[in-house]
Order: structure tokens, then C-alpha cells, then sequence
């Protein structure tokens, strides 16, 4: 099940080198640009950027260990 009238906006990081996507239900007459600003100088980028890095970690799980005769 969705929320109703939920709009999906991108976000910019403030050096330029990343985006995110928010969604977000703004009240009629909200200053879109305003709030757009605000969330992208309070979005935790340093998250975004390890949860990505982390996303492609391969993971070398034990080997099986051989019985000395």
C-alpha cells in the first residue's frame, strides 16, 4: 500500500559529485526549492557513500580446513 500524493525528488550533494532521491509529501503552497536545499544540506552523505561501497564488498567467508594424517 502507498502514500497518497508522495513525489520523488532528487537531491544534489553540495560538492556536486553525488545525488540521492527523496520522497517527500509537501503541503500546497511549500517552497519546493527551499525545501529541496534543506534536505540536501541534512542528508548524511558519508552514509550514502559507505552503504554503496558496502553494497559491493565480496565477502571471503572461511574455507574448510583440511585434517592433518
Amino acid at each position: 500500500m502507498s502514500i497518497p500524493n508522495v513525489k520523488r525528488f532528487r537531491i544534489v550533494s553540495p560538492d556536486g559529485s553525488d545525488s540521492a532521491t527523496i520522497m517527500a509529501v509537501l503541503p500546497k503552497g511549500a517552497n519546493v526549492d527551499a525545501y529541496l536545499k534543506d534536505a540536501a544540506s541534512r542528508f548524511d552523505w558519508k552514509a550514502l557513500e559507505a552503504a554503496r561501497a558496502a553494497q559491493f564488498k565480496v565477502r571471503v567467508g572461511q574455507q574448510k580446513q583440511k585434517k592433518a594424517k
